[in-house]
């Protein structure tokens, strides 16, 4: 009876409220909701690199849009060794729309045009690391020589970890666009309609899947392109401007890493990322090779803080080693020592190396030779927090030893 009481003077409150004040009640409800979703939801700080590649080959040497097999390898083994996790082109389209997570840090593996050598060469790669990618095709191109991708081949890589997007009808370069833009708005907004439209229709109908990213050939746009990029239905379209992806980028300039053949530091930055609230900074991996054997290695990660840099020039023909040069940085040019039976040149660190990665130049002359050889070059990494653990249990019950005091000490 009392609960009954209680229901009846409830509902008696609430008919005497008027439609207003019901309406300012829900809206009080709603913000009071809104704000406490707000200060739950934690800020999104993922970063993801785009990486942007071309053609590829396991015989040509390295130019600016092939790059060598043995280079890419290391480079998608170096991406594991990292824990960076390689994501599909949907989980960046979801984590972009909100309705996905991605780890702080993260990989988009992305190729441009359409070569052959990405099946004959980067393919049975990719495929044995399981990391997904993209191929972003242009109409024109797309079986239509012996060097282009066909339409089997796109097929066959789709169903193990290939996703497409569309790089326009003729893969127009600046100085073309320009040239139509030049020819008054009306042929600009009709020569843009074909770039963009025509191609995502052509793969749509090709491959049976939705086309909404798209990659500006050679990274030029225009404003124009936004407006018909967006009534085309395209969501994102990538740049070729360096520089890590985050939540607040703009879909329409999404930044890229186009990894070219003849630079590595671009990999490099690709692969380093800032410190965050949770994560500390992360130095990127400079993809080397060395014409001649090298200790450590080029690009190897060491513990020791006092290790012996050496390189075995015993392949050179006619070496004079009373020219040899070697030069670590912080050290400038060093005393190293010669083995004349194996030609390898060495030299111990006598002082704890302290910055986080070394340096080494080796240069030398051939016998009665007047110049010196080009340089070789090379930098290995050195891990430095595993350079000051402890090798033994501190002494001293409760005694403290941290990183910053070791570093302060030595």
């Amino acid at each position: 009876m009392i609960r009954s009481l209680s229901t009846l003077l409830f509902y008696l409150l609430c008919s005497s409220l008027t439609q207003a004040q019901l309406n300012e009640s829900k809206k009080a409800v709603a913000d009071v909701t809104q704000q406490a979703v707000k200060i739950t939801t934690a800020e999104d700080h993922s970063l993801v690199s785009v990486l942007g590649y071309h053609d590829f080959s396991s015989s040509k040497p390295a130019t600016e849009m092939c790059l060598p097999l043995d280079k890419f390898r290391a480079q998608m083994q170096a991406l594991k060794e990292l824990n960076l996790k390689v994501i599909s082109l949907d989980e960046f389209i979801a984590w972009k729309n909100g309705t996905h997570r991605l780890p702080e840090r993260s990989i988009l593996i992305t190729i441009d045009d359409g070569w052959k050598s990405v099946y004959d060469e980067a393919y049975p790669i990719l495929k044995e690391f399981g990391y997904p990618f993209t191929l972003y095709l242009y109409q024109d191109f797309v079986g239509s020589k012996n060097l282009a991708l066909t339409e089997p081949l796109i097929k066959e890589m789709m169903r193990n970890g290939a996703s497409i997007g569309s790089h326009s009808v003729s893969h127009p370069y600046p100085s073309t666009v320009k040239k139509h833009m030049a020819e008054g708005n009306d042929a600009y907004q009709k020569f843009l309609t074909k770039e963009f439209g025509q191609s995502k229709q052509f793969l749509e109908n090709k491959f049976g899947v939705d086309i909404t990213t798209y990659v500006y050939p050679g990274g030029f746009h225009t404003p124009e392109m936004f407006n018909i990029a967006n009534e085309t239905g395209y969501e994102f379209l990538f740049t070729v401007i360096p520089g890590k992806v985050s939540k607040k980028s703009s879909d329409l300039t999404l930044a890229r890493y186009v990894i070219l053949g003849t630079h590595d530091s671009i990999f490099e930055n690709a692969t380093s990322f800032p410190a965050t609230a949770t994560t500390a900074e992360s130095l990127g991996v400079k993809i080397q090779s060395t014409p001649h054997p090298v200790s450590p290695v080029a690009g190897a990660t060491v513990d020791e803080r006092l290790p012996e840099i050496s390189v075995d020039l015993s392949a050179v023909e006619q070496l004079d080693p009373e020219s040899v040069v070697m030069r670590v940085s912080g050290f400038g040019k060093v005393p190293h020592t010669y083995s004349p039976e194996s030609k390898k040149f060495s030299w111990k660190v006598n002082r704890r190396l302290r910055k986080p990665t070394c340096d080494i130049t080796v240069s030398w002359k051939l016998l009665k030779a007047e110049k010196y050889e080009k340089p070789m070059h090379w930098t290995f990494v050195i891990n430095r927090q595993a350079a000051y653990l402890p090798t033994t249990a501190p002494s001293l019950p409760g005694a403290k030893t941290s990183f910053e005091q070791l570093e302060r000490s030595n």
